[in-house]
């Protein structure tokens, strides 16, 4: 048992199922199916996290009707041929000790894809239009309705029949259960809507339907947002009716606590919050459910280290901590935790970016951090070099530090020189940013598992032929990154223009005046420089020339950020190049037609351009030489920290 966790490590019972601890990985996409089934990869997945000693998994949602395919990938329980992934994902997590649940899942009018490109076609209580989406659903038949109903008993039994231990009835986020229940939404005026009795009906029926099929033995929970959080949507008070409701027809074992919808922009930040948004704000909901239920309440909402979690349980806020994204980025935070050893934990820092933001590119989700998340069957068990080397790292930003860390883990001799005092590389600069200190995680984690390796690190060390000759490598990787660019414009001498790495790094006082940001990629760099200059009430024009600000960007926290950058009054001009800059003018060329804009007033411009790679002018001799991130091409932290673990496992399998 920890000692500093020992709320967050005392067993649960819910219902018939006693948990090993209070950290959940709940239901989350993976886009690790086999063609719509659990294969290899998912597996794998998920007993990585079972392994790292997680109490309860819960699995991603499985379709329950041939009309609840809301993705080209979604996990379908409508037929037998899903029966053995289930009972193969049960086994394996059952080996490490592990509880795991599957979700029950219909959409309604929350669909993503079309069948082949074409636009999504969705059901629904009523043919209330989604905005987010821009789905205009068909109004379900009754007849309809009960085949649906039916589909969740005749899932939870398949399922449960293969081994796992529970179901957990997926009715938050504006799914098609909650659409019922919704009078925005459900404008029905037969048995499934009008009154409010009426309009639970639906999920009424599901709950008893699932209760009936799997018998007393067998887990049923019920995932639901707490509030909403967007225009239109339930709130608070609504929600806990419902639950009270529910939960005295005694079908329930217990309740998953999340907040958001999937409807609008404005509720789906909530889906999966970033860095913007507090740890564990959710656990204000999951107080509330607790109230009014003597059964176990989970709650999600950014708690990705152990105190946070130990804290909202602690105070009687929730019994049970989601950890979702805190597993993906690290699938031991279960054992190092249990041991105390938070020091060793690789903790998630809201980014976004290759977990949600991979699913919503329709790919394997993975963590940027950590890219051995959702590759399990290719990078792990790490294998071991079958002859100790000497590997020299040129560069200690994420690139350098990841190859440095899994050669060493390998069982090579590994040195890491960084010309800076600091490593970190181009994240020291990222951090900087509002609403972004947390990415400085990334650097912290990645330094602090290099150490751990036994990497010999020398910092403010550029090498030179000299250290080349001293280190005498057997492999060099080169991770060097990159430096700024300035673009091809013309500047008159009276004006103040700077690059924003410089302007970063530097801090300069700038002259007093609206202040022009020019933004080649519509990345974080342009649109975070902008909101901070807004936020202290400097004038600013933001110019991209991406289609719009912040397209780089992962939804959930774009759209938080430009919610920001409106209310901080940041003025906008898109698909528009930097060409010309004068003492007082800004001319911003079209990049879709010869019009030039002109941005008057300017003390000041800033300048985000496209990087360019920085390569050292060494002999190698003959080392090997690998070159990774941006020091082959300038992108992101996660393609760097990526190649890093492609480049030192590539060392491992060499003799």
């Amino acid at each position: 048992m920890s000692s500093l966790f020992p709320h967050l490590f005392e067993p649960i019972t819910l219902g018939t199922r006693t948990i090993r601890n209070r950290i959940v990985s709940s239901g989350h996409d993976t886009v690790l199916d086999d063609h719509g089934a659990i294969g290899d990869d998912l597996v794998a997945y998920h007993e990585a996290r079972a392994q790292g000693g997680c109490g309860l998994i819960v699995l991603q949602v499985s379709g329950v009707h041939e009309t609840a395919r809301y993705t080209n990938h979604v996990l379908m329980a409508t037929d037998d041929s899903s029966i053995p992934g289930y009972r193969a994902v049960a086994e394996a997590v059952h080996r490490h000790g592990a509880t795991i649940f599957a979700q029950l899942f219909h959409p309604g009018r929350e669909v993503m894809d079309g069948e082949r490109g074409m636009a999504p076609r969705a059901v629904a209580p009523s043919d209330t239009p989604q905005e987010r989406f821009k789905v205009v659903p068909e109004a379900l038949s009754t007849e309809v309705i009960k085949e649906i109903i039916a589909g969740y008993a005749s899932a939870a039994k398949r399922i449960t029949d293969a081994g796992i231990d529970g179901v957990e009835i997926v009715a938050s986020h504006g799914y098609l259960p909650i659409q019922f229940f919704n009078p925005r939404v459900n404008t029905r005026t037969d048995e499934y809507g009008g009154s409010p009795a009426s309009r639970r009906r639906f999920l009424a029926e599901v709950v008893a339907g699932v209760r009936a099929a799997v018998g007393p033995d067998v887990v049923v929970g019920l995932r639901i947002s707490g509030e909403e959080k967007t225009e239109d949507g339930l709130v608070a008070t609504e929600i806990l009716d419902l639950i009270e409701h529910l939960d005295s027809l005694e079908c329930l074992d217990y309740f998953s606590i999340t907040a958001g919808d999937s409807s609008t922009l404005q509720g789906a930040v909530h889906i999966v919050p970033s860095m913007q948004i507090d740890p564990a704000y959710a656990a204000s909901l999951s107080e509330q459910v607790k109230k009014i239920t003597d059964k176990p309440v989970m709650v999600a909402g950014r708690i990705n280290q152990p105190h946070e979690a130990e804290k909202a349980i602690a105070e009687g806020r929730t019994d049970m901590a989601i950890m979702t994204r805190a597993m993906i980025c690290d699938p031991e935070i279960a054992n190092k935790s249990g041991r105390d050893a938070v020091d060793d934990i690789r903790a998630c820092i809201g980014c976004n970016q290759a977990c949600i933001g991979h699913f919503q590119m329709g790919v394997p989700i993975s963590c940027i951090q950590y890219p051995e998340s959702g590759r399990e069957l290719t990078f792990l068990p790490r294998p071991r070099a079958r002859t100790r080397r000497r590997v020299l790292v040129i560069g200690g930003g994420p690139a350098g530090l990841k190859a440095a860390a899994v050669a060493a883990e390998a069982g090579d001799d590994v040195v890491l020189c960084e010309r800076e005092p600091h490593l970190g590389g181009a994240v020291l600069l990222a951090q900087e940013m509002p609403y972004r200190s947390e990415f400085g995680g990334a650097a912290t984690n990645l330094s602090a598992e290099a150490r751990r390796a036994g990497v010999d690190i020398r910092t403010s060390t550029t090498v030179t032929q000299q250290i080349l000759d001293e280190v005498a490598p057997e492999h060099v990787i080169v991770a060097t990154g990159a430096k700024q660019r300035m673009p091809h414009i013309e500047i008159d001498d009276g004006a103040f223009v700077i690059g924003a790495r410089d302007y970063l790094s530097t801090q300069p006082i700038l002259p007093t005046g609206r202040v022009l940001v020019t933004d080649w990629k519509g990345d974080w760099i342009g649109l975070g420089i902008a909101l901070r200059l807004a936020e202290a009430r400097v004038p600013v024009t933001l110019a991209t020339a991406a289609n719009f600000a912040g397209a780089a960007i992962q939804q959930y926290t774009r759209t938080l950020l430009m919610s920001q950058a409106l209310r901080a009054g940041v003025d906008f001009v898109n698909d528009a190049r930097l060409v010309g800059v004068d003492a007082e003018t800004g001319y911003l060329q079209s990049t879709l037609c010869e019009i030039v804009h002109e941005v008057d007033g300017v003390a000041a411009t800033i300048v985000s351009g496209a990087p360019q790679s920085v390569i050292p002018d060494l002999d190698f001799g003959s080392a090997s030489v690998h070159t990774i991130g941006d020091a082959l091409a300038p992108r992101t932290v996660e393609e760097a920290v990526f190649e890093g673990l492609e480049a030192a496992n590539s060392l491992a399998m060499v003799s």
